[in-house]
């Protein structure tokens, strides 16, 4: 059970993403400030420095959560599933149940296009998350954190879902899910 203190900060952490989201889609990432996102929220300059290191942090909240959801996600499935077919479940939860008309996904894509240094910020997100899927691939296949095969498929399964949003965000004719999943099950062939 997570206590009041815990949810207060989760809310101030969430309406700080939001406000920094909106801004970002209304005035163009460079037209905002740090303290133009905690006036939207009416917190100071100092409480925002206590959630997160700069703006980009701020408008990417939500992708970072959904990476540590995906993380969980696969480490609770069940240790007899090959670790590709574990992954392409676990991506259900993290991914692909939020509703398409989730506005926050294309407008970070939107966003990430439009500025370099949220794509970087980003990148490095994905690269430590890279890493960690790894090891739980190992983990689950048994074998040494530093062999290849568990660090080619994590880095196959985070490039599908990367590039599976991708064209959701530019063609949004078939449903996010969709998308994601043919372009996994492309993905699939070399890891089945």
């Amino acid at each position: 059970m997570v206590g009041l203190r815990e949810r207060k900060k989760e809310a101030t952490r969430r309406a700080l993403h939001e406000a920094a989201v909106r801004l970002a889609t209304e005035h163009g990432l460079d037209g905002v400030t740090v303290e133009a996102i905690a006036d939207a929220v009416g917190v100071s300059r100092r409480t925002f420095s206590n959630y997160f290191e700069g703006k980009e942090d701020a408008v990417l909240y939500g992708d970072r959560e959904r990476m540590r959801d995906l993380l969980d996600a696969f480490a609770a499935r069940p240790a007899r599933e090959p670790a590709w077919t574990a992954l392409t479940l676990a991506v259900h939860g993290a991914f692909l149940e939020a509703p398409d008309e989730d506005r926050d996904w294309a407008v970070r894509g939107f966003l990430m296009r439009r500025h370099p240094s949220l794509l970087a910020r980003q990148l490095g997100h994905f690269a430590a998350l890279e890493q960690r899927l790894a090891e739980l691939i190992a983990e689950r296949e048994g074998t040494p954190p530093d062999s290849p095969r568990p660090r080619v498929m994590a880095a196959a399964f985070l490039t599908g879902i990367r590039l599976g949003l991708n064209l959701w965000t530019e063609d949004q004719a078939r449903t996010r899910a969709e998308v994601v999943e043919r372009t996994l099950a492309e993905m699939a062939r070399p890891f089945q």
